[in-house]
């Protein structure tokens, strides 16, 4: 029987893992933030306090990211579910044409909303594959105003690895389960967007990364609050931030620069997921369902090649302090995530808890 000083493996997709460190810095500042006596839940958000910890978020997104000066960085409510409606409402007029790409869950919802605002192409499908893999071919039309993709499909399980930045057109990517989690050319993104609750803190925020030169350019009247353009002149202090959550996005992404950086984090990415595919593909009780080129570094779908073992094994997880490894209700099986704060012995735990069932079933 587990006690409770027993260790927990937190692969929950999301809410998800976060640096020890975060939790300590951000309890203390419940109680009273840098020494001033008051909680981090109730300082003003234009006080210089507050400014301090939005101008430090900002800046170490452009950091990481190594941004150029035409890309700006917001802090929006919402999460990537507003941005499905937020986005084709600042590009796409009406009468014109946005492509996306169809690779699952979200990218579906994304396509539904997109089509509220104007027309939408399908560039590239898996659904052929039950979204088991990603599309190598795109067929865009060069009259698309941009390209939307899913980077990493938290559900399906699967990632983009050959990003299609030479499409021709503006390219819009929702991050939300790989942001900062690997280095890429994110400059060549027109609008980034990310849910912060699984590698950048804590729910209730999203990191927008928009390029000026973008918007503006779209016919229809937008809500004040739903345009860009006024977030970037008000330094995402239109309305009232979520505080907290920006809080502790700082401190997330300040503990990333102090780790090293997106190379570092990549690295160690790398050796997780290494390490539990390896495993994964060395023991025949267990079965990956996603192509080998496409799976999500983030999170790990896979199943059980006798269905009858399965609740054995979900009981043996939660016994061994394995959270989160249950599959989404709407596939099944099971899903290990390995964010960013995941530490490298939660998976080499969760990998020999997984050699020591097969060997007892095999």
């Amino acid at each position: 029987m587990k006690t409770a000083a027993a260790m927990i493996h937190n692969f929950n997709a999301g809410p998800s893992v976060l640096p020890k460190e975060v939790f300590e810095q951000a309890s203390g500042a419940v109680i009273d933030f840098n020494n001033t006596g008051l909680s981090i839940l109730e300082i003003g958000h234009r006080t210089p306090l507050f400014q301090s910890v939005m101008d430090e978020a900002r800046s170490l997104v452009k950091e990481l990211m190594n941004l150029d000066d035409d890309h700006e960085v917001l802090f929006l409510h919402g999460g990537a579910t507003t941005q499905f409606m937020q986005v084709p409402m600042n590009l796409l007029n009406e009468n014109e044409l946005a492509a996306y790409t169809d690779t699952g869950t979200w990218a579906i919802k994304a396509i539904k909303e997109a089509k509220l605002f104007g027309h939408v192409e399908i560039a590239g499908s898996s659904k052929e594959t039950n979204y088991t893999s990603i599309p190598k071919e795109l067929s865009i039309s060069p009259t698309a105003v941009y390209l939307h993709i899913t980077t990493n499909e938290t559900i399906a399980g699967t990632q983009w690895k050959d990003l299609p930045y030479n499409c021709g057109v503006p390219l819009v990517a929702d991050m939300s389960s790989d942001i900062l989690s690997r280095v890429l050319d994110y400059n060549k993104f027109d609008i980034i967007y990310a849910g912060a609750q699984k590698n950048m803190g804590a729910a209730g925020v999203n990191l927008v990364v928009v390029n000026k030169n973008v918007l503006g350019k779209v016919a229809r009247v937008l809500p004040t609050i739903l345009d860009y353009r006024n977030h970037i002149k008000e330094g995402s202090m239109l309305n009232t931030p979520p505080v907290f959550a920006v809080y502790v996005a700082m401190l997330t992404l300040r503990w990333l620069k102090n780790l090293g950086g997106v190379a570092t984090i990549e690295k160690l990415n790398n050796a997780k997921a290494e390490l539990f595919y390896s495993t994964l593909d060395s023991l025949p009780i267990f079965k990956g369902i996603v192509a080998k080129e496409d799976r999500s570094y983030m999170n790990a779908v896979f199943v059980m090649n006798d269905p009858a073992l399965e609740k054995e094994f979900l009981d043996l997880c939660k016994q061994e302090g394995m959270i989160g490894i249950k599959g989404h209700r709407s596939v099944g099986g099971f899903r290990v995530s390995m964010y960013n704060a995941l530490q490298y012995e939660s998976v080499v735990a969760l990998t020999d808890l997984m050699k020591g069932f097969a060997k007892k079933k095999g």
